[in-house]
């Protein structure tokens, strides 16, 4: 499994309202991926919190199943209110299942000025809010196979083990001053400056803003079981980079 997202992006916006940029026809895989990735394991373990979303269909070319996309984004938490970018006959069955087309929008990801049609300006009001400084949680206790911890708008810091079938996952960074032998997914909502460190870096995946790589796919030996960096490039192509920590 390579190590950028073919099937989906999830990026902000200007408005408190996320991006789904879907970037595959295949629909059930697409589907699947954000399962895998979002879907809570319970109510207090979850990546989203009813966070309003904005779907933008312009790399699709065939008619997707709303019925069955809307479903999966509110089981990830996710609240769908609007589309982008979609064919004009695929218009009235989005509207027929509560969307409003989006009309200010780029194919960036980002709305880059008010939407002009009234209804759209009040939804806007409704799911602005305010966005609390950066914090950071910590984690002294060893997390064992099937636990997660999810640190909302911070950082975390993990200063024991990560054992396989663990997960951690921020908004922001992630450090691990201990073996990293579980799943660690940084920028969880989108931040592609989020970065994570390890001392020890053994992981079954890593994952920064929704571009993953898998154990399945060997690390790099310069970093496998030793201090690493990782980070997405910065040349546009969303590739993560994997850097050796030199004391």
């Amino acid at each position: 499994m390579g190590s950028q997202n073919t099937y989906f992006e999830i990026k902000s916006s200007e408005f408190s309202a996320l991006t789904l940029i879907l970037k595959t026809d295949d629909l059930q895989e697409a589907i699947e991926q954000l399962l895998h990735q979002y879907k809570p394991a319970s109510q207090e373990n979850r990546f989203f919190d009813d966070d309003a979303v904005v779907i933008d269909f312009g790399q699709l070319k065939q008619a997707p199943n709303a019925r069955l996309l809307l479903q999966t984004l509110r089981d990830c938490g996710l609240r769908p209110i609007g589309y982008a970018n979609a064919q004009a006959n695929w218009v009235e069955e989005l509207t027929r299942n509560g969307l409003i087309e989006i009309t200010a929008y780029k194919p960036s990801g980002k709305i880059t000025q008010a939407v002009p049609a009234p209804a759209v300006k009040e939804l806007v009001k409704e799911v602005i809010r305010e966005i609390p400084g950066p914090t950071t949680m910590l984690v002294d206790k060893p997390l064992r196979s099937g636990q997660k911890v999810y640190a909302r708008g911070a950082d975390l810091v993990v200063t024991a083990i990560v054992n396989q079938g663990a997960e951690i996952a921020a908004d922001g960074n992630i450090h691990v001053y201990a073996p990293l032998r579980g799943k660690a997914m940084a920028g969880a909502r989108g931040n592609t400056q989020a970065r994570i460190f390890s001392t020890c870096f053994e992981p079954e995946l890593v994952s920064i803003a929704g571009v993953y790589r898998t154990s399945e796919n060997p690390f790099p030996a310069d970093v496998q079981g030793k201090a690493a960096h990782i980070r997405l490039s910065d040349d546009g192509q969303e590739k993560l980079i994997f850097e050796a920590i030199k004391s």
